[in-house]
C-alpha cells in the first residue's frame, strides 16, 4: 500500500466476499485505536457492535451482492478500548486478479452527532410534552408498531430479493441471469488462467408433447425432477441453471473436451435411465463446447447451440460436442447466413408431432400439431 493511501485523511479497507479484513491504512487502525496487524485476517464484523452486526447483515451484505455497492452508510466502529466511533461508509464491489472482494472508505462523523444529540435531546423534551396526554401516548405507541413492522418486512425483501435475483422459482435451480454472470466470470478466469472450460447446452426431445398429452402441471414436474437430477450429478464447483423452456445449461470449470463428454454423457444416461416422476419417460439431447482463453460469451453458447442441433438433427437423445461435428458443412446444409443470431433462428421443415405413448419415439399426428420437429 503506497503512503498516500496509507496516511489518508479518511480511513480505507478491503474485506472479501464472507467479510474477512484483508488489507486496511494506518488511518483506520488509528480511528480503531489499535494496530493494523491486529486487524488483518479477522472478520469485520469483530469490529462491530451487536447493534451493528444486525445492520452489517441486513442492509451492508444484501444491497451491495445486489447492486455492486453501497454509498454513505451510517455505521459505529468498536474500538480497542471498548469506545464508538461513528462513521459515514463508502463500499464497492470488484474483481481483482479473478477474486471478488469490497473495498470500503470510512470518514468520522463526531461533530455530526454532536449536532443531533442536540437534536435529540430537543426531540425528547417534546415528547415529554407529548406524554402528557394519553393521546401523545397512543400515537408514539402506533408510530413505534409501524417502524417495528416496516423493519421487518425490510428484513424479508432483502431475503427474497437476494433469492429472486439468482434462483429459477419452478426448478430451485439457478436462473439464466445468474448463469450469464457466472459464466462471464469463468470466462475472465479462464483468460487469466489460461484453462479451459466447457458448457453444455441440455434440450428435453418432444417436449411440447408432455404439454400437449398430458398437461402443464406434468411438463413442471419433468423439469423440476430432471433439475434435480442434473444438480446431483453435478460437482461442487459446477454451475447448472435453467436457461429457459425446457433448456438447461451447465458450466464446468476446469473440463476439457473429453471430461465435457463424459459428464453430458453421464446426464443423459441418467435422464433416460428412470422414468421422472416414476412414470414419464423422457430423454435429452446434449450440445457441448469447450473454451480456449480467447473466447466470448456469444461464441461459447453459439458453439454449444451448433452442437444442440447437431444432436437434434442426428436422432436425439445424444451428445454432440462442437469440436467433433463439422461446422462449415453443418452450416451450409442447414442454410445458415451470417447474420443470424442462433443456428435455432432458422426456418426449419414442419413434421408430425410425437406419439403421447412414447415421448422419445415419433409417430403419426393431426396436422393441427405441427412444430419444428427438433426440439
Amino acid at each position: 500500500m503506497d503512503i498516500q493511501l496509507d496516511k489518508a485523511p479518511c480511513g480505507y479497507f478491503s474485506i472479501s466476499d464472507s467479510g474477512v479484513i484483508q488489507s486496511a491504512n494506518q488511518t483506520f487502525a488509528d480511528m480503531l485505536r489499535t494496530k493494523r496487524e491486529e486487524l488483518l485476517d479477522k472478520h469485520i464484523e469483530t469490529t462491530l457492535s451487536v447493534t451493528n452486526k444486525m445492520f452489517f447483515h441486513t442492509y451492508f451484505y444484501p444491497y451491495i451482492q445486489l447492486y455492486g455497492h453501497v454509498d454513505e452508510m451510517y455505521i459505529s466502529f468498536r474500538t480497542a478500548d471498548s469506545g464508538n466511533i461513528p462513521v459515514l461508509l463508502n463500499g464497492v464491489r470488484q474483481q481483482r486478479d479473478g477474486i471478488t472482494g469490497i473495498d470500503c472508505v470510512v470518514v468520522m462523523m463526531k461533530k455530526r452527532i454532536e449536532h443531533e444529540k442536540d437534536i435529540l435531546d430537543t426531540k425528547s423534551k417534546l415528547e415529554e410534552l407529548y406524554r402528557a396526554t394519553r393521546e401523545a401516548n397512543q400515537q408514539l405507541e402506533a408510530l413505534h408498531s409501524e417502524y417495528e413492522r416496516k423493519q421487518q418486512e425490510l428484513i424479508a425483501l432483502n431475503d427474497q430479493l437476494e433469492t429472486t435475483a439468482s434462483t429459477d422459482p419452478l426448478t430451485g435451480l439457478r436462473n439464466r441471469r445468474f448463469f450469464q454472470k457466472s459464466l462471464n466470470a469463468v470466462i475472465e478466469r479462464c483468460r487469466e488462467l489460461q484453462q479451459p472450460f466447457s458448457l453444455l447446452i441440455i434440450d428435453i426431445d418432444h417436449f411440447k408433447s408432455i404439454n400437449d398429452t398430458y398437461g402443464h402441471p406434468v411438463g413442471d414436474l419433468v423439469l423440476t425432477a430432471l433439475a434435480q437430477k442434473l444438480q446431483a450429478l453435478s460437482g461442487e464447483n459446477d454451475v447448472v441453471a435453467r436457461y429457459g423452456g425446457e433448456e438447461f445449461v451447465i458450466i464446468l470449470p476446469g473440463a476439457s473436451c473429453e471430461t465435457a463428454l463424459q459428464a453430458a454423457e453421464a446426464y443423459r444416461q441418467a435422464a433416460a435411465a428412470a422414468p421422472l416422476g416414476g412414470q414419464y419417460s423422457i430423454t435429452i439431447s446434449i450440445g457441448a463446447a469447450t473454451a480456449a482463453s480467447d473466447v466470448t460469451e456469444q461464441e461459447i453458447l453459439h458453439q454449444a447451440d451448433t452442437a444442440l442441433y447437431a444432436a437434434k438433427s442426428g436422432g436425439r437423445n445424444r451428445v454432440v460436442h462442437a469440436a467433433h461435428c463439422r461446422t462449415q458443412a453443418f452450416l451450409r446444409t442447414s442454410g445458415w447466413k451470417a447474420g443470424h443470431r442462433s443456428i435455432r433462428s432458422l426456418p426449419r421443415p414442419v413434421a408430425p408431432n410425437d406419439s403421447p405413448k412414447r415421448l422419445s419415439k415419433q409417430t403419426t399426428t393431426s396436422a393441427a400439431d405441427w412444430r419444428d420437429p427438433l426440439f
